[in-house]
């Protein structure tokens, strides 16, 4: 079983990275992405600048394999867009020859089992190779076995839906093509989409940001267009972060700037406001929720919906795997990056150990091995493959040796490559101190939106 490959699922940043590694060590990888080129998920948000510069978000076999090819490193200080990732950094590495030999494009991992073993059947399992269902973008089907797995597929493909409660809202799923999910383009190839328009977004993190921000360079030259920013919770000061202390000064940037837009009034603010339906009319979306017990309704003509993502673990079902019941990653590490515990972004480095599964050489790594959790960095997962890679080529020393450069008070991203869900330093995780009016309710708390959103029910 040892001539067999290890299998990669995923071409993005992590995915490539273990490639590398793998080379490096004498190792035959075989590698699958699902979109037509590789960083397919990262051209999606290619519009959208990172926090992080280009030091934190290259990896170092990767970078060594580039440079014996003659590639030159960018300015190590410069903020790339997710395009600029991809054109100056993934394709170039993925066109290094001993790269490209090994990456199948067009080729989606639909199932991952063991030779003649369901999840049940124990007796030789360990030595039965890995079988990866594949199939191509014109159809064709086949089984390729690998002696161990590396899964880096991501999760950008399984976006949070509209509903509060972690499933679609009623009416959603019917409503799919009349919604936006992640970072629309805005101010490009969707600009008429929304020019003029009413838009809601819905979410939290700076995906949401960066959505509403645009949204206001669009209404500052077509003035009609309406910005209607909607939140489950309302501690606002947690969402803009941590302004001029935070150690990337772009995320901070980006707080501060939609802290400065909430409070000249450019975009009106719903919040809390749990969403639990979505239904057309002749007047537009009515997005019906509830805010503190009260049942609300508002119109607007197009809702991004920037809720997040979750891990795709259906094609991992006849594997044994061993989740935490709530953050969906390993039971080592899920208490590390609980949201529900952590609000900041410090991260402790981990590898080989934290990620391993009760399925002996089938590994979760990268965004998609922080399940629900949305403070993955990138350069986190360059080292997370390092030490699984050393593992699994028997270097054991090395992969129990992990660290991690990362600026000093740590970074932390959100829902895709380190775009990031970030918070406030701790002393400003207090309740918000909302720049915006507050509506008196029969329970004496308030609820607290601009009057300006124009009711449904």
């Amino acid at each position: 079983m040892n001539q067999l490959p290890v299998a990669i699922i995923g071409g993005g940043p992590v995915g490539l990275a273990a490639a590398a590694h793998l080379l490096e060590r004498g190792e035959v990888p075989i590698l699958f992405e699902a979109g037509a080129s590789v960083g397919a998920n990262v051209l999606d948000w290619g519009h959208v600048r990172m926090f992080s510069p280009w030091k934190f978000n290259v990896d170092s076999a990767s970078v060594r394999l580039l440079e014996s090819a003659g590639w030159r490193m960018p300015p190590a200080a410069e903020l790339p867009t997710g395009a600029e990732l991809v054109e100056r950094y993934l394709q170039p590495l993925a066109e290094v020859p001993a790269m490209r030999a090994v990456i199948r494009t067009g080729a989606r991992v639909v199932n991952v089992s063991r030779r003649n073993h369901d999840k049940v059947k124990g007796a030789g399992r360990e030595s039965a190779p890995f079988q990866l269902h594949v199939v191509s973008e014109v159809g064709r089907e086949e089984l390729v076995e690998a002696r161990a797995v590396i899964d880096a597929s991501g999760t950008w493909h399984k976006l949070n839906p509209l509903g509060a409660n972690g499933t679609p809202a009623i009416g959603e799923a019917g409503l799919r093509g009349r919604l936006g999910y992640g970072i629309p383009d805005v101010l490009g190839s969707e600009r008429q989409r929304y020019a003029g328009r009413r838009v809601m977004v819905v979410g939290s993190g700076h995906s949401a940001i960066n959505a509403l921000l645009d949204l206001i360079t669009l209404k500052d030259e077509q003035p009609q267009t309406e910005v209607i920013w909607v939140m489950r919770g309302d501690n606002l000061r947690k969402v803009y972060g941590g302004g001029e202390d935070d150690a990337l000064p772009a995320r901070g940037q980006l707080g501060m700037r939609i802290k400065a837009a909430v409070e000249a009034g450019a975009l009106q603010v719903l919040a809390p406001f749990s969403i639990e339906e979505v239904a057309a009319t002749d007047e537009g979306l009515c997005v019906r929720g509830d805010t503190n017990g009260d049942a609300q309704g508002y119109y607007a003509d197009e809702v991004i919906v920037c809720a997040g993502a979750r891990p795709e673990l259906e094609m991992l079902r006849e594997l044994r795997l061993d989740l935490d019941p709530a953050v969906e990653a390993t039971r080592v590490l899920a208490p590390l990056i609980d949201p529900n515990l952590h609000s900041c972004g410090t991260v402790r480095p981990h590898g080989e150990a934290e990620l391993r599964q009760p399925e002996v050489d089938f590994y979760i790594v990268g965004m998609k091995s922080y399940g629900r959790a949305p403070t993955f960095l990138v350069a986190t997962g360059y080292e997370q493959v390092r030490s699984v890679v050393a593992a699994l080529c028997g270097d054991w020393e090395a992969a129990r040796d992990v660290r991690l450069n990362l600026p000093e008070t740590g970074v932390c991203s959100t829902e895709f490559a380190d775009l990031g869900l970030c918070c406030a330093p701790a002393e400003a995780a207090q309740p918000a101190l909302l720049a915006i009016d507050a509506i008196p309710v029969a329970d004496g708390g308030s609820v607290m939106l601009h009057t300006q959103a124009e009711r449904c029910c």
